[in-house]
């Protein structure tokens, strides 16, 4: 069913989707920002506290630019927070646990909108008598947005877990590296976002995104009982 409603193509359904799509990525913004900056803060690092980011305000967190691509593409980034792993007792260990907080919160967020959908969206909702065309569409959009919960924080995990700079995978994965080998990657930091770029506005990395995260929402709908709303 959701994969129906989100293939109708037309603009007012595209224009539909966008406001839909609006709280969902500022909440899911804010929440993976916070969270790393908790995470530092519970690690040793005050620098996030100082700077006002330990908040799920999304004005403290937001960079236009990943903002506008999470918004039409499902995936981007936020304005990240500040870490100073000079304060950490183990950095090398405490910088890939701070990269870790920001998807794993959205993985959990993901959880929640999942259970609001499936005992929200499909049972208190679904038994309520329809009586007219009003109700029937604030029925629909509340489940198409919580939907959009789901998906768009999956999503932003997925996108946030590969394994290379500034994204959060490269703080979990590069720790198993050497220290020269770290470095050496992280000199061509630039480089490497550039190409990653372009490998998702061509296809073939937003691709593999969206593969794995359907995999992941599709296991989530199946222990819920509701794989028969993807079809």
């Amino acid at each position: 069913m959701f994969r129906y409603m989100l293939g109708g193509g037309d603009l007012p359904s595209y224009l539909i989707s966008i406001l839909l799509s609006l709280p969902i990525v500022l909440l899911a913004l804010s929440v993976h920002e916070a969270a790393h900056g908790f995470a530092a803060w519970r690690l040793g690092d005050p620098t996030a506290r100082n700077f006002g980011r330990l908040t799920l305000n999304p004005l403290k967190h937001l960079d236009p630019y990943g903002f506008i691509c999470m918004l039409l593409v499902g995936f981007g980034w936020a304005n990240p927070v500040p870490v100073n792993s000079r304060f950490f007792k183990k950095p090398r260990r405490d910088i890939a646990l701070v990269g870790l907080a920001g998807p794993l919160s959205n993985l959990l967020l993901a959880v929640v909108f999942l259970l609001l959908l499936r005992f929200v969206g499909f049972g208190w909702l679904a038994q309520l008598p329809i009586s007219s065309q009003l109700q029937f569409n604030l029925i629909y959009f509340t489940c198409l947005l919580l939907y959009y919960g789901v998906y768009m924080n999956v999503t932003l995990a997925i996108f946030n877990l590969l394994p290379v700079p500034p994204l959060d995978g490269s703080r979990i994965f590069y720790v198993f590296l050497p220290p020269r080998l770290y470095y050496k990657i992280m000199q061509h930091q630039r480089t490497i976002t550039i190409v990653v770029m372009a490998l998702l506005l061509l296809g073939p990395l937003s691709a593999l995104i969206n593969f794995i995260s359907d995999l992941i929402i599709g296991g989530l709908f199946a222990l819920t009982g509701m794989s028969g709303f993807l079809i």
